[in-house]
């Protein structure tokens, strides 16, 4: 399956400005499994949670002032694991963290970063915007080498897979009679040793369907809160208020891929991001690092951003991945 290929917005329309936080602080990350049958464990991870984004938002104070802007989220697996209604994860997950004393103010669908339906008002208006295709045709695969010139493997829009050097040698098309050396695989800019990854995108089930995988998403949901997407020029989600009293729908695609739960919080999208995961999530949030480094992004967004910073003396670093930051936490 070929991935299509986007026109950016400077080519078709105007880049529209995005509100900016100067920190987005994830706060954790649970299966539905771990919500509804052991909210204990998610009740303390919030309470440990607590001290230390107080901690990182005195830190950030610090560095730009008291009018410092800090927005909190939690990013939803309904992607993986759709199955469990909407009412009974949200209501334990919210619960916990008030039980904890935690503020959430903004909570995001992972579905929303393979498509985000367009919202207002709380009501879908418009067609699923294909945000996971977007990033995918954006990347820039590692550069070509001899695997790839004798066909002896499949660049990574076929195959799926991007890594972040070159890999060992597949001399399977050699003759018998000629075999080659064993060459071990390199890692880019490497120092005196190698520290190779290698990391599954997504795989195909059948022609219709193609499944990505976690380290994607969670590098798009980057990209999200980073403020880095635009769809024609227009944000790609907006952050719908969900008040307080208003029920959950049935169905995790009836809610917007962001909602947004304090009215008063500060903006979504971020210069920088942090997240606070279990160190479970180690090996996956290397592997969205390695996507991000091989992420050409739209000059123009990319430009607007930086522009953005520098008025309020935020100086924006020019690669993404240096923009993301992560805590791992012990105890899951």
């Amino acid at each position: 399956m070929n991935l299509p290929t986007y026109r950016e917005a400077s080519e078709e329309s105007a880049v529209a400005p995005l509100p900016m936080a100067h920190l987005s602080i994830e706060i954790c990350h649970f299966r539905h499994e771990e919500i509804l049958y052991d909210t204990d464990l998610v009740r303390a991870q919030f309470r440990r949670a607590v001290p230390l984004v107080a901690a990182f938002i005195e830190s950030a104070r610090i560095e730009y002032g008291p009018d410092t802007r800090v927005s909190t989220c939690y990013l939803t697996d309904d992607y993986f694991q759709p199955r469990f209604e909407p009412a009974e994860v949200l209501g334990k997950l919210l619960g916990a963290a008030a039980d904890a004393g935690l503020t959430i103010d903004y909570l995001a669908r992972e579905s929303g970063c393979h498509r985000a339906p367009v919202f207002a008002g709380g009501v879908a208006v418009g067609a699923p915007i294909p945000v996971a295709e977007m990033v995918a045709a954006r990347l820039v695969a590692q550069p070509e080498d001899e695997e790839v010139a004798n066909g002896s493997r499949p660049p990574t829009t076929e195959s799926g897979w991007l890594c972040n050097g070159r890999r060992e040698q597949d001399d399977s098309s050699r003759l018998a009679m000629h075999p080659l050396p064993y060459r071990p695989p390199q890692e880019y800019g490497r120092g005196e040793h190698s520290i190779f990854l290698d990391v599954e995108l997504w795989h195909d089930r059948d022609e219709a369907a193609r499944r990505w995988s976690c380290p994607f998403l969670a590098a798009v949901w980057q990209l999200l809160r980073l403020g880095m997407l635009r769809y024609h020029g227009a944000p790609v989600v907006d952050p719908q208020l969900w008040p307080a009293d208003r029920a959950w729908p049935d169905s995790w695609e009836d809610l917007p891929p962001v909602v947004r739960l304090d009215p008063d919080a500060a903006p979504f999208t971020a210069y920088r991001t942090l997240s606070m995961l279990p160190k479970r999530y180690l090996l996956i949030e290397s592997a969205v690092r390695v996507i991000l480094d091989h992420l050409a992004p739209d000059d123009d967004v990319a430009a607007q951003v930086a522009a953005q910073g520098s008025a309020e003396q935020v100086v924006v670093p020019p690669k993404v991945v240096e923009r993301v930051g992560h805590l791992l936490l012990d105890g899951t």
